[in-house]
């Protein structure tokens, strides 16, 4: 055997060995030689056949048919589709045979692409799988390339920052998000990311800072983010953040029931202690005022000391008043609580108040929410809740502003809601945490005794309520006063001690 003849020999047996099919056609289309593996596949009745018509079962060559194309340029020409007989996807590639300068026949491989589309079918089931995870993560998730285009934005980050997930694939950037000076701070998360300081290289674990939503909101989160990596080169950069607005109003409401509940001691402990000082000096004030008036009317004094007498009389008249206020905020009475309508015990009260001088120059706005619920409450302590409030409000205005009362449904639909509010100088900060104690006062001397916000504090308290202060500096101070509504077994009469 010539060496010709070998390499034909193996030549063949390389096509035989070839696990795809491989014929050769005349230019008519005729099917003049084919490998095993396509023999086999027809069954030996594949050699003379026409191509189109064995294999697409068509009377004419398909529309993108490769041989069409080879015949027409004499290059190399492919075609992908499904075969009919098996519907299975295909790729044939088309590749001239020369004889001189003039086509002699085509060599045509069919290559079976249907492992391959199985392998496709499984990258696009674990993409969309993939997908579907970081678009439906509880956290935000933005991942961005090396320029700062946004590529990836969930669900979450859309909830979070306002903008459409549409909006930021299409047209946002990284440092678009931040606050301020954007690309600042996106290049200081950049450094951060790729030092060792944070979490390791290309890292970056439990970092606050603050995004912008599209309203110009600005949003408090803690961010996860790493760099994606590719041989080494910088691809990409993806965070995970969560929103943490929600949480920090949480831990304010919780740092606000726990100074109320210090607050709910202390006032306990201060009624005891301030019963049993009232106590001790009620009989020397009433001594003291009683020897002053005798000596008034059985003596034959001058008029300086006789002056000096009453001023004496007038200042013991004021500590028994303080007096008497101490007991009232702290004596143990019994209440009668029924259902009592919020909106008409506001307005008696402020009939009783709007004529006095104190209101004259002072503009009343009320707004009473119709169809408010009953609150169970004790008629009498409601009205001297109002009474401190309104007179407070009109005092910080010194006689010129707008005092605004309003009723509402508070937002959870258990309790109604009151609002004292003033145009007044409004409550420094550092005082605004001790308006509540007793004795605790800004008027000036002799015009107050510190103990009318005390007992509103208090008679809140006993009624299940809660009172709480809103204050801006030189704009005014709303009081806000909560107390629950009446329940359906709480309709009737009923006594209970004030605790």
């Amino acid at each position: 055997m010539s060496s010709d003849d070998g390499q034909k020999k193996i030549l063949l047996q390389a096509l035989d060995a070839f696990r795809h099919d491989v014929v050769i056609i005349s230019p008519d289309f005729r099917i003049v030689a084919a490998n095993r593996h396509a023999e086999e596949k027809w069954d030996g009745r594949i050699i003379g056949q026409v191509c189109h018509s064995l294999l697409y079962r068509r009377e004419s060559p398909c529309n993108a048919c490769p041989a069409v194309e080879v015949m027409r340029t004499g290059l190399p020409a492919e075609m992908k589709q499904r075969l009919a007989v098996y519907q299975l996807p295909r790729s044939v590639s088309c590749f001239p045979i020369f004889a001189q300068d003039r086509i002699e026949a085509l060599a045509m491989v069919d290559y079976d692409l249907s492992r391959m589309t199985n392998l496709e079918e499984g990258y696009q089931r674990a993409n969309t799988f993939l997908r579907n995870t970081l678009l439906n993560a509880v956290d935000g998730i933005i991942a961005a390339d090396m320029t700062g285009k946004v590529i990836i934005f969930n669900q979450a980050a859309a909830e979070a920052t306002g903008y459409s997930i549409a909006e930021a694939l299409d047209a946002l950037y990284i440092w678009q998000i931040y606050p301020e000076d954007g690309r600042q701070n996106a290049r200081e998360i950049m450094r951060q990311l790729r030092g060792e300081s944070y979490g390791g290289k290309g890292k970056l674990k439990r970092y606050h800072i603050d995004i912008v939503g599209k309203n110009g909101e600005r949003i408090p989160i803690s961010l996860y983010a790493s760099i994606i990596y590719e041989e080494e080169r910088e691809m990409a950069t993806i965070g995970f953040f969560h929103d943490l607005r929600e949480r920090l109003r949480m831990k304010a409401e919780l740092e606000r029931a726990q100074v109320q509940l210090l607050q709910a001691e202390k006032m306990a402990s201060l009624g005891k202690l301030a019963a049993g000082v009232a106590h001790q000096l009620n009989n020397p004030l009433g001594s003291i005022t009683l020897f002053a008036q005798l000596m008034i009317e059985e003596h034959d004094l001058p008029a300086a000391a006789r002056e000096d007498l009453r001023r004496i009389i007038h200042d013991a008249e004021r500590c028994r008043d303080t007096v008497r206020e101490l007991l009232e905020f702290a004596r143990q009475t019994r209440q009668q609580m029924q259902p009592q309508d919020i909106n008409r015990a506001l307005s008696r009260t402020l009939f009783l108040l709007k004529n006095q001088s104190l209101f004259q120059n002072i503009e009343i706005a009320c707004t009473l929410k119709e169809g408010l619920p009953p609150v169970r409450a004790d008629i009498q302590q409601i009205n001297h809740l109002f009474m401190n409030l309104i007179l407070n409000a009109a005092q910080a205005m010194r006689n010129h502003g707008r005092l605004g009362l309003k009723t509402r449904m508070a937002q959870d639909a258990t309790q109604v809601c009151i609002e004292v509010s003033d145009t007044g100088p409004g409550i420094d900060p550092q005082i605004l945490p001790h308006i509540f104690e007793p004795f605790f006062t800004t008027k000036d001397p002799g015009e107050g005794t510190g103990l009318g916000l005390s007992m509103a504090y208090s008679i809140v308290q006993n009624h299940g309520g809660q009172i709480r202060v809103e204050s801006i500096p030189d704009q005014g101070t709303t009081f806000i006063v909560t107390l629950p509504v009446a329940g359906p077994n709480n309709k009737g009469d009923s006594s209970e001690p004030i605790a």
